[in-house]
């Protein structure tokens, strides 16, 4: 399968800490990476890093076969999608509007630049494959926190990337948004199989069902990686977040609670 991303022995140091300790990794076209940590474990640094927003201290990241340092990082960012949720989008456009502005990387409509009919089309496409074809014409302003995250993550996918990095995106959303979310991510897999995923976050119950991989970072190293259903168990998740844990699967979903002493 082709490589999407790969990082070799992976290095970030800020203000003379380490963030980042030794880390490589490799996702290819269509796997679905989980990204899972307590906060403070490096999850952020190590996305950013994947999506060429700065360079590492030491090691190296490849980037759809291209080397960080020795790319424009603008070209790559065009086939890389960034979604996160606190995105600081602030005029009240529709969500059609915003979906669109993916094209141009910007956060408002520019002055003299109009999507062609097939670009329109495709954000129709997509708006419609988040779940949000009745909220076309809605307000940025108005919007739930989940319909804004749908609505970023369709943002995302205009420019047509390989790559597309999730950021936490079930962040402030209750029950109903998060599941939602999921399904509409579960659709994203159906209709893009070539889209390879890395997802963020330190909720077990936020993974969509159709994870098929998953890295435990503690303190910045990586402490298990690889297929789902070896690196998420209750033994390995509970030392990446320091706990007795006890992990149940049903239909592709993951539950955890603390195992109880006998």
């Amino acid at each position: 399968m082709t490589e999407v991303l790969r990082a070799r022995e992976v290095r970030v140091v800020r203000d003379g800490r380490p963030v980042l300790q030794d880390v490589s990794l490799t996702v290819r076209a269509g796997e679905h990476w989980a990204l899972l940590g307590a906060n403070g474990a490096g999850k952020s640094t190590l996305l950013g890093l994947l999506g060429a927003r700065f360079h590492p201290t030491h090691g190296t990241v490849e980037v759809l076969g291209r080397r960080l340092g020795r790319v424009d990082v603008r070209e790559l960012r065009a086939y890389v999608g960034h979604v996160d949720p606190r995105h600081p989008l602030t005029e009240p456009l529709t969500v059609r509007d915003v979906v669109l502005t993916g094209l141009t990387n910007s956060v408002a409509p520019l002055p003299r630049w109009r999507p062609t009919p097939a670009q329109e089309a495709r954000a129709d496409r997509l708006i419609g494959t988040l779940g949000l074809a009745g909220h076309r014409t809605a307000r940025w302003p108005v919007l739930s926190q989940g319909q804004r995250g749908r609505t970023l993550i369709a943002r995302a996918l205009m420019p047509e990337p390989r790559l597309l990095l999730l950021d936490e995106p079930a962040t402030g959303l209750d029950l109903p948004g998060r599941e939602r979310l999921l399904e509409a991510l579960d659709a994203l897999r159906r209709e893009h199989p070539r889209l390879a995923t890395v997802l963020v976050t330190h909720h077990l119950e936020e993974l969509p069902a159709h994870t098929t991989h998953a890295v435990l970072l503690r303190e910045g190293r990586v402490l298990a990686q690889g297929p789902a259903a070896g690196v998420l168990t209750g033994e390995r998740v509970g030392a990446c977040f320091g706990l007795p844990l006890a992990l149940e699967r049903h239909d592709g979903r993951w539950s955890v609670r603390i195992r109880r002493r006998a």
